[in-house]
């Protein structure tokens, strides 16, 4: 009975129905900060530690790489799962939703009262679930942008440019085009004060 009055409610409210649905499970997925859970439970504040922000970067800097790796990696399954999740029901445009509000949730998270970390990796995850290739060329930028100028930041900013363009060039649609060109913009603002502080640095 249950499937028979759901079959007769109109496509466009189930598509609406599903994503706000998305975007509340992306955010709350994304809300939840692994860097101050494991600061936390080793008594440490991580505002205090390093640059002070709650993200894989500074927890490695707290409590050494193999830590800022498993942050990190939590981190992007946030982003990976929401938009896997929706993406295998076959609702594309939730998906998509899913995945920016993750980002959304992980840089401004209210458990840690509007704070959060940069959205890098789970911007990357949340583009991994829809174009796994996108990881070669935009892990390629990275890593070239570490060896050119040794900070984490500038090399996460310029492997982000990359990244709508390597899923145009995947054969992503416009959406998912937009998408990724989104996320991109967020974690280019993020980093907004490390640009501006190299940028004067190099004058």
């Amino acid at each position: 009975m249950i499937l028979d009055w759901l079959h007769r409610i109109p496509a466009p409210l189930v598509q609406v129905w599903l994503t706000i649905s998305a975007a509340a499970i992306g955010y709350l997925i994304g809300s939840v900060n692994p860097a101050a859970l494991v600061a936390r439970v080793r008594g440490t504040d991580l505002r205090l530690v390093g640059s002070g922000n709650p993200g894989a970067t500074n927890a490695a800097r707290a409590f050494g790489w193999r830590t800022g790796v498993f942050v990190g990696a939590l981190d992007v399954v946030k982003g990976y799962v929401p938009v896997l999740v929706f993406m295998h029901f076959g609702a594309h445009l939730p998906a998509l939703v899913a995945g920016v509000c993750a980002v959304l949730g992980h840089i401004s998270s209210p458990f840690l009262r509007g704070r959060g970390g940069k959205g890098v990796a789970t911007s990357l995850g949340a583009v991994l679930a829809l174009q796994p290739w996108c990881a070669i060329p935009v892990l390629a930028v990275f890593a070239l942008g570490m060896l050119a100028t040794r900070r984490v930041g500038l090399a996460s900013v310029t492997a982000a440019v990359v990244l709508a363009p390597a899923v145009f060039a995947l054969g992503g649609d416009i959406l998912d085009v937009l998408f990724a060109a989104i996320l991109s913009a967020i974690v280019v603002l993020r980093h907004w004060r490390n640009i501006r502080e190299v940028a004067a640095i190099s004058r």
